[in-house]
Formats: C-alpha cells, structure tokens, sequence
C-alpha cells in the first residue's frame, strides 16, 4: 500500500544519571568522590533506506522513542551511551516540524541522515562539583530529558522523468512497456491510484527513473480527485512525458487542461520540459486524426510522436528523446527553494475593483495565471476558464458587485467583455 504522508511523535532518549559515590578502600581513608557520568541519551535519527519506497511503516506505529543513556557507576565509570534510534525513510522525505510547518530537512541521497532529536545529555558524577573547599561532595547531576516533537513526513517521488496525461491515456500500459515495473492495468479510467517508479534501460550504460502519476483531472490542483497527493511527485522530477489518449474526444483540450493543472498547482511544473505522445496507435482512428493533432501540437511549439504502448511502437524514441532533453534540464532546486503545497494558504484569494474608465479588474494569483495559460483560440478552453471563474467564485463576485453586460473584465494582460 503507498503510503506518501505521516505524522508522528519522536522522542530522544534521556541522559543517564551521574551518582554520588565515594571511594571505600581497606587502608585509603578518606577516598574521595568517584561518582561516575551518565551516559548521553540516543538521538532519534531519519536515515534514507533505498529498499524503502512508502511509508507505510509509520502507519501503525506513530510514537518512537529512542533508549535512555545508563547510570554512571562507581570508581568514575561512566555510564553507556544509548544506541541512536535509526528509522528508515525513502528518497523524497521531506520532513516538517508539525507545529511551526518550517522544513527540518531533505532526505534525497541514499544513506543520508537527519537527526530530528537530540538525545539528553550525560548527568555528571560527584566527581565533577569537587573543589578545594568541598572536598567530599554529595550531589550530582541527572541526565538531561529527551527532547519531544511532531514531525510531519512528505513523500516526493525522485524520478526523471514524470509520465503525465488523463485518466486511461496509457501511462501505466508505457511503463509497463519499457521497465519492468507492474503496475495495475484495465481498460476504464482511474485504474492507478497510487504513483508507480520504473527503471527504463536505454542502453548498456544509460537509465531512466520513470514515476507513473495517476491521472490528473480538472480540478486537481484544489484537491480534486486526490490532485493535491498526486501533483506533489511530479515536483521532483526534471523532465514529463505527457501522454495524449488518441482515442479522446478533443486530445488538445485535454493537453491544455493537464498542463493549467499543473501550473495553478505550482508555476514551476508548468515550466518543466515536455515530450508530449500521442498514445494508442495501434487503433486505426487514432492513426487518422494524427495529421490533425500532429499540425495543431507543432503550432504551439512541440514536436511530437505518435506511440502504442501497447504494441511498442515508438516508445524508443519517446524515450530516447526524454533522456535528450533531461541532458540539458536543470538540476532541482534546494529544498529551500522547493514550492511545498501548504494546506493553510489559500491560491484562490482575489479582489474585485472598479476602475475609473467604469471598467474591472480582477487581481488573484491563481485566476491571473489560469488566464495567461489559457488559449483562447480554443473553445473548450474558453468554456474551461469560465467554469475556473465559476468555481473560484469570481463570476458570483462580479455579478453581486454589479457587472453588467458589455462590460470590460481585465485579468492580467487580458481584457474580456461580460455577457450573460
């Protein structure tokens, strides 16, 4: 079961207590102090396991807790130090402090660690607080207490390449087809609901990690249909694979729709290098719109292919062509600068103003950003652009403020007129 978020309590162990204690010896009188330090608490420690792809182990298990050190001995024997608590965590966790919601670390490189708690530090024996004036003391230190916290884990798949498109465009069928990852096939819509990661072999020498999204619908960007969970693991990747269904009604609207969810998600995924396929060749309708949606693609600036996944037909140089432009993308960014969804903010924030002309203007990050990635040559989009105006409540805001047919509506660089 995939498993991309958890919350759970960690807690360091407790310093060992230091002890009083004096020498006691046949012919040694007077000793002295010999109280011996405890030892330090074990810390509670994320470290990157690569066999460990969910994180579905923290399901269950939500509190953990890391041993105390031991108690100091006599003869100024120190006490042992407790083991660190070591929990396993995939490539891709982002780790968050629950409370404050600010990023404690990145796990992306296998074997990397990130101490989340501090384990208490050692009490010190009698030993420690002797001076000349007290020459026989009878106090000590206990071991300093753990730290407590909640942690909040967020799973971003580290790939490649993203393999993106609408429900039953055949993105798990093409991931199938070229690694050997299994993921759940079937002929209807919204059979994968889980991310999938494949390796994809390209020569002797060269690989790709592909990560399979399940597929995104209008929508997903506020959440719609699990977007929110699935949108966050293409953050990672550096180049899509955006896969047209040949058989679709209107493939283009769909491209267009998938590309505007993912950009009102997060603008730089709508920046991310595409390979765009149209899949389904092996149909021979789809083989005789190509020419159509091949001249409409070019006229936007992308060169695409024409692919089945099914029987394998141009999936090589889908791939080849993948790996070309993964050569020359950017490296991901630090986690610092790496856009995280957070819940409590809200994208659809706009206001409405009057200007002096008597015309409108609307001013919201994500409504100014669905209208720049709108293509208005295109009816579907229009009409999708209107329903986003809907659903954000701007075109209940206009009415109630008073708009009135023929009035001029400016978003961003557009201007629009009302109509009823």
């Amino acid at each position: 079961m995939f498993i991309d978020e958890a919350k759970v309590t960690v807690q360091s162990g407790r310093g060992g207590d230091g002890i009083v204690h004096f020498r006691r010896e046949k012919f040694v009188p007077r000793g002295g102090p010999d109280g011996g330090d405890g030892g330090k608490g074990g810390d509670v420690v994320f470290v990157v396991n690569p066999h460990v792809n969910t994180l579905f182990a923290f399901r269950n298990q939500r509190v953990h807790r890391a041993e105390d050190g031991g108690k100091g001995g006599t003869s100024k024997k120190t006490g042992r130090s407790a083991n660190d608590l070591l929990i396993e965590v995939p490539a891709g966790t982002i780790v968050y402090d629950d409370e404050t919601g600010e990023v404690v670390g990145d796990l992306v490189e296998n074997g990397q660690r990130l101490i989340v708690a501090n384990g208490g530090r050692a009490g010190r024996g009698n030993i420690h607080f002797a001076n000349s004036r007290n020459k026989t003391p009878r106090t000590a230190e206990k071991g300093e207490p753990g730290e407590e916290r909640s942690v909040r884990l967020e799973l971003k798949l580290i790939a490649d390449v993203g393999i993106v498109g609408v429900p039953n465009a055949g993105k798990s069928t093409f991931l199938a087809s070229v690694t050997n990852a299994k993921p759940k096939i079937a002929s209807y819509p919204f059979t994968t609901i889980q991310p999938n990661l494949g390796v994809a072999e390209l020569d002797e020498y060269n690989t790709l990690v592909l990560a399979d999204i399940p597929g995104l619908i209008e929508g997903a960007h506020e959440g719609v249909g699990l977007g929110h969970d699935f949108l966050r693991h293409i953050q990672r990747t550096r180049v899509l694979i955006h896969l047209l269904d040949g058989t679709a009604e209107d493939p283009i609207a769909d491209f267009f729709q998938i590309n505007s969810e993912l950009s009102l998600f997060d603008e730089h995924l709508g920046k991310k290098l595409q390979v765009v396929a149209v899949n389904k060749a092996d149909i021979p309708d789809v083989v005789e719109r190509w020419p159509i949606l091949e001249a409409d693609l070019k006229k936007h600036g992308y060169e695409p292919y024409i692919i089945s996944a099914v029987a394998g037909t141009n999936v090589r140089e889908l791939l080849y062509k993948a790996a070309k432009l993964l050569s020359t993308a950017p490296e991901m960014p630090a986690v610092a600068e790496l856009p995280v969804y957070r819940s409590e903010t809200d994208p659809n924030e706009f206001s409405i103003e009057r200007t002096e002309t008597g015309d409108w203007r609307v001013v919201g990050k994500s409504i100014e950003r669905a209208a720049a990635m709108t293509y208005w040559e295109h009816d579907q989009s229009v009409r999708r652009f209107q329903r986003i105006m809907e659903a954000i409540g701007i075109d209940q805001a206009l009415r109630d403020a008073g708009v009135k047919p023929g009035h001029m509506i400016n978003i961003g660089e557009f201007e629009l007129e009302w109509e009823d």
